[in-house]
């Protein structure tokens, strides 16, 4: 039998990691430099200078944006952050569960099922937060941020689009057998919320149905107030509903997790 019950409290629990994750940060960072800073600044040359170029800047018609590359860049910073988590979540989680058994050695120890989940998804929000602050600091100079307040409110944003989505995706993990399944996610769930979640156009260009059901997936809730912040648009009522929306899978998948990975560590 695995202990899965933590002896201390949850601070505790996860400051215990804190060696582990830094050491483990330290090791790959060069190997996700490429992915999590240079990949997203060619999308926004290619698609927000370059592609954007052609497209008029018509507030009407890019939901109060001047131009292509002002519409573009919230969105595509919040896909990035699901993008970020989701990676973090899926084949290293999967790793540390079943082949590299790192949380059996974890659980040999006072730490429990609970501040594993936490110190992983600790993990998870710096990756995604690093990567956006770059990301969002080096667009300083295109001059697409109308506040200052709006720039800052929108990384935090941005932050916890990553937070919900790595915490829901940690719960899934937790439950597979095998990483066939990610195959499915990486297919049927990643790659078409980025695409048509608003990121790179509007959703009512999906039509009346079309953009109803964007407004239901977890993605469009932070492209839309990430959006709103930056182009200081901000609409109030749907801004607490998208907040409200990602603060709640946030919690509901960290809940998700720790039960998940409770029942699958206990032997």
């Amino acid at each position: 039998m695995v202990s899965t019950s933590s002896t201390g409290g949850i601070a505790e629990g996860v400051v215990r990691q804190l060696d582990y994750w830094r050491t483990v940060y330290r090791r790959t960072w060069k190997g996700t430099a490429i992915s999590s800073f240079v990949a997203p600044l060619f999308y926004v040359v290619a698609m927000g200078v370059l592609l954007g170029g052609f497209i008029e800047g018509d507030p009407a018609k890019l939901e109060g944006a001047t131009s292509y590359l002002a519409f573009l860049v919230p969105g595509l910073i919040a896909a990035h952050a699901m993008q970020t988590a989701v990676g973090e979540t899926t084949y290293p989680v999967m790793s540390m569960i079943k082949w590299d058994k790192v949380y059996d050695s974890m659980l040999a120890t006072p730490l429990g099922s609970r501040d594993l989940v936490l110190g992983t998804l600790g993990f998870v929000t710096f990756r995604v937060a690093s990567t956006c602050a770059v990301f969002m600091l080096v667009l300083v100079p295109f001059g697409i941020y109308e506040t200052w307040w709006g720039a800052v409110l929108a990384y935090v944003v941005q932050v916890l689009v990553g937070t919900a989505f790595g915490s829901l995706v940690y719960a899934l993990t937790s439950r597979l057998e095998n990483p066939e399944g990610f195959g499915l996610l990486f297919r049927l769930g990643v790659f078409p919320l980025f695409l048509f979640s608003g990121a790179f156009f509007p959703i009512e260009n999906l039509g009346e149905v079309g953009a109803w059901l964007a407004r239901l997936t977890p993605l469009w809730h932070g492209v839309n107030l990430s959006r709103m912040l930056i182009l200081d648009h901000v609409d109030a009522r749907w801004a607490v509903v998208n907040a409200a929306v990602l603060v709640g899978l946030t919690v509901l998948g960290v809940w998700l997790s720790i039960t998940g990975l409770q029942k699958r560590m206990v032997r």
